[in-house]
């Protein structure tokens, strides 16, 4: 195999990889201004690409050029956020992690490298119910900022594609 060809491979493999684990993306659906620097506090509609049938909302704040010159710390918002989910449509549950820890549905940058905006998904299997926490992650200092909701299962119809955990 030449050399040119190993090179094109390891791209199309990377391009994959990336392709793989990029994040799901939000859509803005709400907007509200809330002094007159030009802070707002925006709203994310967020679907988890696991869990078919259920649309988390995230609301966060969004610092204005005006307030991040007047304060400083030009490359980080606030870690305040909250959210809500329900469910949106019939529930098809894929493939998705059981464990204590859950697994991350969303993120999305808090700052220009250090500090993130996450959703973690975990399953109560005690009370058949999904959980979702939005929390800050930093590099170095974590936030005891969040806000957590719930989306029960119980009494609704629920296709699990690889079966209900038992």
């Amino acid at each position: 195999m030449s050399r040119r060809t190993r090179t094109l491979l390891l791209a199309a493999a990377l391009a994959l990889t990336a392709a793989a684990i990029t994040p799901v993306r939000a859509e803005t659906v709400g907007k509200v201004g809330v002094d007159w620097l030009g802070n707002d506090i925006k709203i994310d509609a967020v679907r988890d690409p696991k869990v078919n049938g259920v649309t988390c909302h995230v609301a966060y704040f969004d610092r204005s050029v005006i307030d991040r010159l007047k304060n400083g710390n030009w490359f980080e918002d606030p870690s305040n956020n909250s959210i809500a989910c329900r469910q949106t449509g019939p529930i098809t549950i894929g493939d998705i992690d059981l464990s204590n820890e859950g697994e991350e549905v969303f993120r999305s940058g808090l700052s220009l490298i250090w500090k993130d905006l996450l959703v973690t998904r975990i399953y109560d299997k005690a009370n058949d119910t999904l959980i979702y926490l939005a929390h800050s992650r930093q590099l170095t200092d974590g936030s005891a900022k969040m806000s957590i909701t719930t989306v029960p299962l119980f009494g609704q119809t629920v296709t699990w594609e690889k079966g209900h955990p038992q």
